[in-house]
């Protein structure tokens, strides 16, 4: 008997058909996030292209009437082990609906242990979002966490379950650091020298690099949920329901409801932390390189697309003695796509690609 878990397709989520479109050249980018994933690829008119996709599923009762509710209403979802399951972003929208928490397939930026179907459904969202490779070996570049230096976790686990998804789907796959894909993406204009951090659902990603080296790379066990998962504490909620209310339009520089000051609250603690982390590093790492100019500190990610973000971050970095010049500190211009845009561009030059 097979261990292998029984999936099939709903009307609405059966795997759309691939269409012409534009040409579109070897290499991918995969942001592999907690709260979403994202692909990147570029076709043959330079126009970059970028999918999301919420990381996330729910399940519901299995009878006729949900099933041809969500096929007429055009809801993705699959029978996974005689399970009715939502993946995607009407997971999230069904969650707020009922009020209940989605399932995640990742917890803490990598694939959860506790999660028995997060495997199957990783696979479905990622062979959604990259399609089939455009030629045989395409290179695909995905997102993987630095080792946290506030939790016992390893990535070793994590980095080969995706690889070896990436690799039955017909790609060659290659890793590369969160925050380093922040490099790649916002620090094209200084010589890829600077500070990248990835502020995702799960983790802070830190990486400092000199000329495209990574010289330091770490990451914290605090993230997005972090923030929902203390301010549903303290209200009473949900949350799914935290997050929604973070998402909704919260401005950091103008808390307007109690539920807005304790967001504002969270994120200006985890940001606090964040820094000073970095600084603690640079003070007491080895072999940190010589920066002969200031440099740039820049953030991504979708903890940090938030109103007022970055003007909180330059009144907590201002209360701080930083061991170097820092030129400017800024937020991406695309801080959701920052990830995959910046594992695309590692795809793209990558030697093993294959040339068309």
């Amino acid at each position: 008997m097979s261990d292998k878990p029984s999936i099939d397709f709903g009307a609405a989520a059966a795997p759309a058909p691939r269409s012409s479109g534009p040409r579109l050249r070897p290499g991918k980018g995969l942001d592999v996030g907690t709260a979403n994933l994202l692909s990147g690829v570029q076709d043959y008119e330079d126009n970059v292209i970028i999918k999301v996709q919420r990381n996330a599923f729910i399940d519901i009762e299995q009878n006729d009437f949900t099933r041809n509710m969500l096929t007429k209403m055009g809801v993705q979802y699959v029978i996974l082990n005689n399970k009715m399951i939502v993946i995607g972003d009407p997971a999230f929208d069904l969650a707020n609906i009922y009020n209940r928490e989605t399932r995640r397939p990742m917890s803490d930026g990598m694939i959860s242990p506790k999660e028995a179907d997060a495997l199957p459904i990783e696979k479905l969202l990622v062979d959604r979002l990259l399609g089939p490779p455009t030629c045989p070996n395409e290179v695909c570049y995905y997102s993987v966490p630095a080792d946290p230096i506030d939790f016992e976790m390893n990535v070793i686990y994590h980095k080969g379950i995706f690889s070896d998804l990436l690799r039955k789907l017909g790609y060659n796959p290659k890793d590369i650091l969160e925050a380093h894909c922040t490099v790649f993406a916002e620090l094209d204009e200084d010589d890829f020298t600077g500070i990248g951090i990835s502020c995702g659902g799960g983790m802070f990603n830190v990486c400092v690099a000199f000329k495209t080296l990574p010289a330091l790379s770490f990451s914290t066990a605090r993230g997005g949920d972090w923030i929902d998962r203390n301010v549903a504490k303290v209200l009473g909620i949900k949350s799914a329901r935290a997050c929604a209310l973070k998402e909704k339009g919260v401005d950091l520089r103008n808390p307007r409801t109690r539920e807005e000051q304790a967001i504002d609250l969270y994120y200006r603690e985890l940001i606090r932390y964040t820094l000073s982390e970095i600084k603690n590093r640079f003070e007491t790492s080895e072999n940190m390189p010589q920066f002969p100019d200031p440099i740039d500190i820049v953030f991504a990610g979708g903890t940090s697309k938030i109103g007022g973000f970055i003007d909180v971050v330059r009144d907590e970095f201002s209360r701080m003695k930083f061991p170097i010049p820092i030129k400017e500190i800024r937020r991406a211009d695309d801080p959701l796509t920052s990830c995959a845009r910046g594992a695309l561009v590692a795809a793209a030059a990558d030697p093993e690609n294959p040339m068309e």
